[in-house]
């Protein structure tokens, strides 16, 4: 390969990630007019066009989208060599980019982060909060956190957090117009919110288990909601059961705001874990974060 190969190939991905010529320039510390005759030549040495280009907008053509999946990985990994070579350096440096739910953040990570990070100076933690499933390879993400049984089989998952149980709960003047359901079979005569998955757009199926056996129940009512904190806000409210994650509830449940039902259909189950990609390497900075976050 021809070292302008190599450079035509580069200012061709940034352009291709970002969708501008403007963006990728800054990303590249270039002039937007050398970027654009940087990938014109590139185009012109390959006999294919690889970008389309509108007024408002830029984006790969077919053969560009196929080139991107070749190289992308290629140059990723060309970055994780050249941090791995702060090894050298007295501290790990870098930044760390993970995504990750609200809850799994502020009981998990940011916790962690307040124990390593003043250590580390050099090392720079930028954290999504999404309450959808996001894709960490095409997002560009270092890592996710997930609940442990939906992490994907082609990923290397570590456990950051120990195990977590589901409470059903109600206001007590909502039972004092409904009955106390007696199992998960009650719950279609009641008014429950739902929970609906950003990303996926379903609702949630509400989960249950008791002595090895295993009851999903689909539940309706009058509201639906797409962050958790409406939910209990609701149900503390009297407006109906809800069924969310033990901790949110805790403090609710202290002080009789909310009472629990159907515990004994509640069992523990395993936690948060972080997960990455099978074939990453680790940089130094990784490494220390997922030692600091690494559950024992």
């Amino acid at each position: 390969m021809r070292r302008e190969d190599l450079g035509g190939l580069a200012a061709f991905v940034a352009v291709a990630e970002e969708r501008s010529f403007t963006r990728a320039a800054a990303r590249q510390g270039t002039s937007q007019s050398a970027l654009s005759q940087t990938v014109k030549r590139l185009e012109a040495r390959l006999g294919v066009r690889l970008l389309t280009r509108t007024t408002r907008s830029v984006a790969p053509t077919e053969a560009g989208e196929q080139l991107l999946a070749s190289v992308r990985f290629a140059f990723d990994e060309i970055d994780t060599q050249l941090v791995a070579l702060s090894e050298l350096r007295d501290k790990p440096t870098g930044t760390i980019r993970i995504t990750a739910g609200h809850h799994a953040a502020e009981s998990v990570l940011f916790p962690a982060l307040e124990r390593l990070l003043p250590d580390y100076p050099d090392v720079n933690v930028e954290l999504s909060v999404d309450t959808g499933f996001r894709d960490i390879v095409a997002d560009r993400f270092d890592a996710g956190v997930r609940l442990g049984e939906r992490v994907e089989k082609d990923m290397i998952a570590v456990r950051i957090g120990p195990d977590l149980r589901m409470a059903l709960v109600g206001a007590p003047s909502y039972f004092e117009r409904h009955p106390r359901p007696q199992t998960p079979h009650d719950l279609t005569g009641h008014n429950c919110i739902n929970l609906r998955f950003p990303t996926l757009g379903s609702l949630y199926t509400w989960e249950f288990e008791k002595d090895g056996r295993e009851l999903n129940v689909r539940v309706e009512g009058q509201l639906t909601f797409n962050e958790t904190r409406l939910i209990v806000r609701a149900a503390c409210s009297g407006l109906g059961l809800a069924f969310v994650l033990e901790d949110h509830v805790l403090e609710h449940l202290a002080d009789g705001r909310l009472v629990r039902v159907l515990e004994d259909w509640c069992p523990p189950f395993a936690g948060y874990h972080l997960y990455y990609p099978s074939r990453r390497q680790h940089t130094p900075a990784f490494a220390i974060l997922l030692d600091a976050l690494r559950h024992r």
